[in-house]
């Protein structure tokens, strides 16, 4: 009897960590997806106004946009993980930096100068 009570413990034990492990393990895919959109779309900003598609404010407007989505990130991280719910709310905000960015480079609005 304590041989069974001891193995059904054993089991449990090993299935919760088991689910805790795929559960933070996936957590971090989701975190470096995160940071790899991020850097593209620093890339975005920064190619397009090298090549004279944005202003010095249209500029300052992206990236102030993604300075407040990297908070979003950070203070999810905050507690270890970064939910479903968490990353969706960040992946909304990065959709929507996306949309400013293309919107922004394509407006027909171009630097004065291209090396500021």
């Amino acid at each position: 009897m304590k041989r069974a009570a001891l193995v059904a413990i054993v089991l449990a034990a090993t299935a919760t960590a088991a689910s805790a492990h795929d559960y933070y393990d996936y957590s971090y895919s989701r975190s470096g997806r995160i940071d790899a959109r991020e850097a593209a779309q620093a890339n975005r900003i920064e190619r397009a106004r090298r090549a004279g598609e944005l202003t010095w404010y249209e500029s300052l407007k992206l990236r102030s946009e993604q300075a407040r989505i990297h908070r979003m990130e950070r203070r999810a991280k905050a507690d270890g993980v970064i939910t479903r719910d968490e990353a969706r709310r960040i992946e909304r905000a990065q959709d929507e930096a996306s949309r400013h960015i293309y919107r922004e480079s394509h407006d027909d609005q171009q630097a004065r100068w291209r090396r500021w």
